[in-house]
This record gives C-alpha cells, sequence and structure tokens, in this order.
C-alpha cells in the first residue's frame, strides 16, 4: 500500500465525518477509483448514445466503464456478504438455527421435494403408457375392422353391393366410434407373395367402380388411390393434419388433429383395390379415453421434417380453447406431454407428435391400484393404503414442525444461557466479581451458571488473597534486601589474604550469615552460622545475631571465649525450639596461622598448597562443640565441649567454609551431595582462581541435583593465603 492510500492520522478525539471516510475511499482505495470511473464514463457516454450512434472508440470506452462499474458492484456484494455473515451470524443463537435449518429442516425439505417430484415423474410416465396403449389399441381395433370389411367386400358382386356394405358397416360401427369413414381405392403395381392354397377368391367387380366412399369424411377428403409406400400387409397408424378451428366469430385458428388410419388389401398375389379405415380422434374418443385413464386430452402439435407440408384437412367439430385450464400444480389437474408417431401420408415418413394432456393423479390411482374384495368402509384396499401414507405424511409433517420449535426453543435456552455467561465474564474482565448470572434451569447449563457464580466467589477470594500474598512478598522482599545489607559489603583490605564469599537463599529471607570482623591490621576474625530453619524466622534470627557479634566481637578475641559468650547471650533471648551452629576463626596473616572453634557446624576444608596442581589432597577440620543457643544449663556443658584448633597457613593454602546447605544439596532421589564429594571438587579445582572455582562448585551442585529444587540456603566462603601481599578481593 502506498502512502497515498493510506487513511489520514487523526489527532486523539478527533472522529471523521460520514463523508470525509467516504471520500478517502472513494478517492484512495482501488475498488472506489472504479466506481467513480464507472459513474464518469456512464454519466458522459449514455445521454450521448441516446441522442446519437457511439463510434467504436466511445464504445470501447463505454465498455469500460460497464466493468469497472461490474467490478466495484462484485466487491461492494463481497464486501456486503462479509458484512452480512460477521453481524448476521455472530451471535450463537443465529449459528444454531442456520444449523439446524441446514441440519434438520433442509434435508426434510430434498426428502419431501424428492418423493413429490418422484411420484409426479411416476404418474407422468404412467399417464403417456396409458394414453399411448389406448391409441394403440385403437389402432388396432382399427386394422382389426379394416380386415373385415375387407373380407366382407370379397363376397360382393355388384359395386351398389360393395357400398352397401360400406354404409352398413359405417352405421353399425358409427355409434361406437363417430365420425368413422370407410373407402375402397384402386391398387396398381402392388405384388404379394401368397401361396396358392392360402389365396382368396375376390371377387373382381370391386375393383370396378372405384373409389366408393362412406361415412361423412368429414376430416380430411377421401382418398382416391393408395400411396406407393403400403405394402401387402397394409398400414395402422396415425396421420396429422391441420384444421381450423371457430373461436370466435370471424375469427379462425388452425389446430393439429389426429385419425386412426387403416389400411387393408385382399390376400392375393395381386391385389386391385384395399380398404382405408378413417377413425378420428374426436372428443368423444378423447372423452372415452377420460373416463378409461383419468386423463384428458388437449392440443396436439405436430413435428414435421424440413420440406414436409403439412395436410390440410376441414374442422369435424366444434373444439373451444379452454384458456383456464386450473391452477399449474394441482393434483387433479396436473400438466404433461405425451409424445405419439404419426405418418406423413403422400410420402410414408414417421414423424412425431406432442399432445398436452391434464392428469388426474387421484383418479389414475384409483385406475391402477390393487382393487381387494376387503374393503375398509367406503374405501377399498388401495385408497386404504393411500389413507396411511397420508396419514404417515401429515406425522411426519407434524413431527418436523414439532421438532422445528422444540429446536427453537432448545436455541434460545441454550444461547440465553451463553449470553449469561457472555455477560457474566464482559463483568469480570472489567473487575466486577460480585456480577452474579441467573440460574434459569436445573439442567447442565444452569450447573454451568452456578459453577461460573461460584468461580466469581472463589476468584473475589483469591484476589484478597493475592493481595495479601503480594503485600507479604513485597515485605519479604524488603526484609531479602535488609538481609543482604547486613552482609559484608565492600571491600576487604587484609594484606596476604585473599577471601571471597556468596550466599544464596532458598527462599526470600535466608538463615545463614557470614561477616568478616577485622581485629587489627594483620588479624581478621571470620565467622559462618546457620540458624535452624528458613524464612523469615531465620532472618530474623540471622539479624538479631549479627547484632550479638558485632558487639561481642569487640570484646572477645579469642575464638572459644567469643563462641561461649554468644552462647549465653543468645540461650538466654532465643526460642527453646531454635538453634545456631557457627564456626569463628581468626586468621593472623603475619603468623600465617589460623585458629578457630566449631560450635555444631559443618567442617572446613583445607586444601594445603605444598602439592602439584590436581594432586592437592584436603582435609576436613572438625573440633568438637556443641551448637549455639541450646537451653540446657548455664552454658557449661557448652564450654566443656568446645573445642579450639590452631593450624598453620602456607602461602597459596586454600579454606573453604560452607554451610549444610551445600553439602546436603539433594537430588530427585533425595541422595546428598555430600562433604567427602564437596572435597573432592575443591580439590580438583583449588589451583584456580576464585571466580572459576565457585562456577565449577556450582557447576556440580546444579549437575547432581538435576531437576530438584534448592531446599536449603547455600553460603560458601573461599579463603586463600597470598603469596605476596596483595589487597584481597571483595566479598561478592
Amino acid at each position: 500500500m502506498s502512502d497515498r492510500d493510506r487513511p489520514v492520522a487523526l489527532l486523539p478525539g478527533d472522529m471523521p465525518s460520514r463523508w470525509s471516510v467516504w471520500r478517502s475511499w472513494l478517492l484512495r482505495t482501488f475498488p472506489g477509483r472504479a466506481l467513480v470511473l464507472g459513474g464518469v464514463i456512464k454519466a458522459i457516454t449514455w445521454p450521448l448514445g441516446a441522442v446519437i450512434v457511439l463510434p467504436n472508440a466511445l464504445e470501447a470506452i463505454d465498455m469500460v466503464g460497464s466493468l469497472a462499474l461490474l467490478f466495484a458492484a462484485a466487491y461492494g456484494l463481497t464486501r456486503f456478504a462479509v458484512w452480512s455473515k460477521r453481524r448476521l451470524l455472530w451471535r450463537v443463537r443465529r449459528k444454531l438455527i442456520l444449523s439446524y435449518v441446514f441440519v434438520g429442516v433442509v434435508p426434510a425439505l430434498l426428502v419431501i421435494t424428492f418423493f413429490l417430484l418422484a411420484g409426479l415423474i411416476l404418474a407422468f410416465n404412467v399417464s403417456s403408457y396409458l394414453v399411448q396403449s389406448r391409441v394403440r389399441n385403437l389402432t388396432d381395433q382399427a386394422r382389426f375392422l379394416a380386415q373385415t370389411v375387407q373380407i366382407e367386400l370379397q363376397r360382393a358382386a355388384t359395386p351398389e353391393a360393395v357400398a352397401e356394405i360400406l354404409e352398413r358397416r359405417v352405421s353399425s360401427m358409427e355409434s361406437r366410434y363417430p365420425f368413422l369413414s370407410l373407402s375402397v381405392v384402386p391398387v396398381a403395381n402392388v405384388t404379394c407373395k401368397v401361396e396358392p392354397s392360402q389365396a382368396a377368391r375376390v371377387s373382381r367387380t370391386v375393383a370396378s367402380g372405384l373409389p366408393i366412399t362412406a361415412g361423412g369424411w368429414g376430416h380430411l377428403d377421401a382418398p382416391v388411390t393408395l400411396p406407393k409406400w403400403i405394402g401387402c400387409d397394409g398400414f395402422s397408424g396415425l396421420i396429422a393434419y391441420n384444421a381450423p378451428s371457430k373461436t370466435e366469430p370471424g375469427e379462425a385458428q388452425d389446430q393439429t388433429r389426429l385419425v386412426i388410419r387403416a389400411v387393408a388389401m385382399p390376400e392375393v398375389p395381386a391385389p386391385a383395390w384395399a380398404v382405408i379405415l378413417d377413425i378420428p380422434i374426436s372428443t368423444a374418443v378423447e372423452k372415452r379415453i377420460q373416463e378409461e385413464t383419468g386423463i384428458r386430452m388437449d392440443e396436439i402439435s405436430a413435428f414435421l421434417a424440413p420440406g414436409v407440408q403439412p395436410i390440410v384437412g376441414k374442422a369435424l367439430e366444434d373444439r373451444p380453447v379452454v384458456e383456464d385450464n386450473g391452477p399449474l400444480l394441482s393434483i387433479q389437474q396436473a400438466r404433461w406431454v405425451v409424445f405419439l408417431d404419426h405418418v406423413d401420408w403422400p410420402t410414408g415418413e414417421r414423424e412425431s407428435a406432442s399432445i398436452k394432456i391434464f392428469i388426474n393423479a387421484l383418479g389414475i390411482y384409483d385406475r391402477i391400484s390393487v382393487v381387494s374384495p376387503l374393503g375398509f368402509g367406503e374405501m377399498n384396499f388401495g385408497q386404504a393404503l393411500l389413507f396411511v401414507l397420508a396419514v404417515v405424511g401429515v406425522l411426519f409433517l407434524t413431527i418436523q414442525f414439532v421438532a422445528l420449535v422444540i429446536g427453537f426453543v432448545l436455541a434460545r435456552q441454550i444461547t440465553g444461557a451463553v449470553h449469561d455467561l457472555f455477560t457474566g465474564t464482559q463483568h469480570a474482565r472489567a473487575g466486577d466479581f460480585a456480577h452474579q448470572i441467573p440460574v434459569r434451569a436445573r439442567d447442565q447449563l444452569g450447573e454451568l451458571a452456578e459453577s461460573f457464580n461460584l468461580m466469581t466467589g472463589e476468584v473475589t477470594t483469591l484476589l484478597g488473597e493475592m493481595a495479601e500474598k503480594g503485600r507479604l512478598e513485597q515485605e519479604m522482599f524488603a526484609a531479602r534486601e535488609i538481609q543482604q545489607k547486613l552482609l559484608p559489603t565492600g571491600p576487604l583490605r587484609v594484606t596476604g589474604l585473599a577471601v571471597t564469599a556468596f550466599c544464596e537463599p532458598a527462599r526470600e529471607v535466608a538463615g545463614d550469615y557470614y561477616d568478616f570482623l577485622p581485629i587489627t591490621d594483620s588479624m581478621l576474625g571470620m565467622l559462618i552460622a546457620d540458624v535452624a530453619g528458613k524464612g523469615l524466622a531465620a532472618g530474623l534470627y540471622m539479624a538479631q545475631l549479627k547484632v550479638i557479634v558485632q558487639s561481642l566481637s569487640r570484646l572477645h578475641h579469642e575464638p572459644k571465649e567469643f563462641l561461649s559468650a554468644v552462647n549465653k547471650v543468645v540461650s538466654a533471648n532465643l526460642d527453646g525450639k531454635s538453634f545456631i551452629t557457627m564456626t569463628y576463626g581468626v586468621i593472623d596473616v603475619e603468623r600465617r596461622e589460623m585458629t578457630f572453634a566449631r560450635a555444631g557446624h559443618c567442617p572446613l576444608i583445607h586444601v594445603p598448597a605444598n602439592q602439584p596442581a590436581g594432586m592437592r589432597k584436603a582435609r576436613m577440620l572438625v573440633p568438637d562443640g556443641l551448637v549455639v543457643g541450646l537451653q540446657i544449663d548455664d552454658g557449661t556443658m557448652f564450654d566443656s565441649l568446645l573445642q579450639e584448633q590452631t593450624i598453620s597457613l602456607a602461602p597459596g593454602d586454600l579454606v573453604v567454609w560452607f554451610t549444610d546447605g551445600i553439602s546436603e544439596t539433594m537430588n530427585e532421589a533425595f541422595d546428598c551431595f555430600g562433604e567427602q564429594r564437596l572435597a573432592q571438587v575443591v580439590e580438583q579445582y583449588a589451583h584456580l582462581p576464585f571466580d572459576q572455582l565457585r562456577s565449577y562448585i556450582l557447576a556440580e551442585l546444579r549437575a547432581f541435583a538435576g531437576g530438584a529444587d534448592q531446599h536449603d540456603d547455600m553460603t560458601m566462603i573461599l579463603m586463600k593465603i597470598d603469596a605476596a601481599p596483595a589487597i584481597p578481593e571483595p566479598p561478592a
């Protein structure tokens, strides 16, 4: 999208007018430009086209305008469809109703339509078959009658006898076949293969005085000759002709009519004459077909081959044109077409004719259904079956209607519950958890509403608890910051001594404590302690311990005296269920020795530097001592068990102070890392600088723990004697 196509940025609070939005769309989008271009072109070419014939160039421009308008219209319809779908189907209720319509109603309508169409097609085909079979029966009857007349004429002795026989035959058959006509015409150049034993004796007098006719011949002129295409077997079939029909005074309209024509010749090798019998399909014949089949015949249309001229006949009877044939869709007057074959009399070409028929489906069913002697009142067995089918259809429609109503009611109930839940979630999103949605039914949706109300109530409780927990966490973080400030900070300036330390709490506040207590420029007091327990209580005891240590370190420089004094103060102020482990040592850098005492704390790991790198062996320094703070006696037992130990330190010696959070690091199988394993790690990496040594130790601890959580505070002090005077590293 170019910069010109981008919408104009509005300042906060500006609301564009509707005209500005439309103008921006018309001028800055491709569909809008197409609409404007097409409208301008049509506004110019349409008035010109109404006045003059547009030249080719303007015609092409007009076509471009039409295409532009079509594109804009298609784009508009597409956007309207998308908008309609989004707006109309946004609600779940409409989606459910539409889904039910497509799943339940549409298939039912399709099934009903399918069976109706199948029934109509069956009725139409049966109707066509019935009409065709009745016409074939009439054709066979006409052939039989023509052969009967031909046989009787063989005994005639004079032409007068021939005429008398024809008149008598017409009189006897006219009541059944109105407008029946007979004619005897000469036959020439017809040779038939007939066995001498089968050849009939034919009167030669019939061939004189031909043609001889009988009947009205009101439909066509009586034939005087026999067409050449008719052979010895004769002929029986339909002939189509056009006849005028008076519809209104002074106005005539040609109608296509059909006549059944049969030709019979004597069975002789060279027949000299033939009988032609015509039975026009009159209103009486059509009425008889309607009575037999329940089908009314109407308009007839004949299809002729190119070059074939229609036969022109005469109006046999008045056949008024019925313009109103009832409704288009009716069970009693359904419209259909029947196709019959007819013959062009002069040439013998077979053509097709269509007859418009009106079907009474119930009448046809009554005629073709099984009539059982076992009746049901006034109904026969077939009518009873039809009645049962109608009852099943009514039940199907009733059930479908009831299902539709139930579907709408269920959709309303479901979507009503969904809307209530949506409203509840809107309130919850706005922070209003006090909103309760109504419980409208004692079903699963009602249970869902109750669960939502319970959830919002619990959320309100949880929010209060979270707020309280957040407040406590803030306080804990503040306590942690304060505790971190209680630990030594800044550089430790003791010549000839390098010291680093780190503390990693298991929770926000640690119970571990270490401190560096300067005594003189070359002497340093170093302490590491572990308050029993974790969390805030241990942190408070740790803060209290710092105050005690800071006070007593100025009075007592010997480790045993110092720990004895600390025990007396702590025992008097500490809870009887708690205790503190502690190690305190005094490092004399000038004399290169360290004196320390251990009050139940973890041992010290001393790695001498008088061995090659990688071959150095660590030793555990474990003097006896009881934990601080036990309220057993007045401190006599503590003093008697406490031992003080002094070791010499050489340049490069490493001393590791640690709490049990390091040695008791556990993995997922609850195995402890152990002091021996820690000593081995320190042996292996003792020659490295403090940063690398600390990293390797922590890496080993994490690798051992795996996915297990840290369960205790971890504190460690690394102390090394420098080979030459130097400013030691600041504690971490």
